[in-house]
């Protein structure tokens, strides 16, 4: 069936779900949400993630918000739920060799792309946080503040977080000296601190210019530009048991 597009915004009161339920209303009946996690971050990968929720009461996840505004044990939580009672769900790790190759927005817009044509069944409509992904073979739009705001978007936020970190903590167990698994690669004063007795390691991303500063004060010469093999680019494509 042929949707109609969404001709209005709805209100920011509306609950979580509102953008979901306009769109079904409007003839959309699988609606995905896209968002990525480690976007701004100076070491590990970029990690997009695309959920479609069931409809109705199947669909609601208490709790479920913009990844960020949860706890650390909460975010596992409703991550477990997610991934237990979605309709669809995928996740895409893009390394840092990637990023430092053709640079944060273009992977993630492909990834974006990327992580939703790995959804089964296909949406047939994409919400995303911000801005809208272009080339995609359905109509999508870009919500401001969606993860917090479309419960489709939140979900894909948390999945993208929660495999963030988690792969974060096991570079850790690789590189114990920068505190991957507190900062999960963020710039605190901390990593900073690490960057600078250090230098970078091979999972920083050397086009950074905190990242390449370090590398020139310290000697450090960056990895070639090809995929490191142990943190691969990859999709994983999942949907819970009917």
């Amino acid at each position: 069936m042929m949707g109609r597009p969404l001709r209005f915004t709805p209100r920011r009161d509306a609950g979580l779900h509102a953008y979901e339920r306009a769109l079904e209303h409007a003839g959309f009946d699988r609606v995905a949400g896209v968002d990525e996690a480690g976007r701004g971050a100076s070491a590990g990968p970029l990690v997009v993630a695309a959920a479609i929720l069931r409809r109705g009461r199947k669909g609601m996840i208490e709790g479920l918000t913009d990844s960020k505004l949860l706890t650390p044990a909460r975010r596992e939580s409703i991550y477990e739920q997610i991934v237990e009672r979605a309709e669809a769900w995928s996740v895409v790790v893009i390394p840092c060799h990637d990023i430092d190759r053709v640079g944060v927005h273009r992977c993630n817009i492909t990834g974006m792309r990327r992580a939703l044509a790995a959804l089964e069944p296909r949406p047939s409509y994409v919400l995303s946080d911000g801005f809208t992904v272009p080339g995609l073979d359905v109509p999508g739009l870009g919500v401001i503040k969606g993860d917090q705001v479309a419960a489709c978007v939140a979900a894909a936020s948390v999945i993208a977080k929660v495999t963030r970190d988690r792969l974060m903590v096991q570079l850790h167990d690789r590189y114990p000296d920068y505190g991957f698994d507190v900062h999960k690669g963020y710039t605190t004063r901390e990593h900073s601190a690490a960057l600078t007795t250090h230098g970078p390691c091979p999972e920083h991303r050397f086009s950074f210019v905190n990242v390449g500063r370090a590398r020139r004060d310290n000697g450090t010469e960056p990895p070639p530009l090809t995929p490191d093999l142990s943190t691969p680019t990859l999709s994983t494509p999942n949907q819970a048991p009917a």
